[in-house]
């Protein structure tokens, strides 16, 4: 399965300041991503999403601790995800992009 997600928080962290001026959740999503990176599983991050591909539950695991490393940056996370489930197939966050890439090739 390929799961794109993206964690935001908002609020104020229990204990701690105020968010920053810019409103930037830089820090809080570099937590998460790093995370993500650390997994091991085949993943990519954009300026809105990172994906992640793998079987449901370590996937899963993976999204929700990058969730719980967010909240430490927030008084609440948002979570928007949205999976791609077809079982018995492998390397789609790659095979996906270079489908599309042949196709938009053939169209010259």
């Amino acid at each position: 399965m390929i799961v794109a997600f993206s964690v935001a928080p908002s609020g104020t962290p229990v204990g701690g300041s105020a968010p920053a001026d810019d409103a930037s959740v830089h820090d809080a999503v570099a937590a998460a991503v790093k995370i993500v990176r650390d997994s091991g599983l085949p993943n990519r991050t954009s300026s809105m999403f990172t994906e992640i591909e793998g079987e449901w539950d370590e996937v899963m695991d993976v999204v929700k601790r990058a969730t719980f490393a967010v909240a430490e940056f927030g008084s609440r996370v948002a979570l928007v995800l949205k999976a791609d489930i077809r079982p018995g197939h492998e390397g789609e966050i790659d095979g996906k992009i270079e489908r599309l890439e042949k196709a938009l090739g053939e169209l010259g």
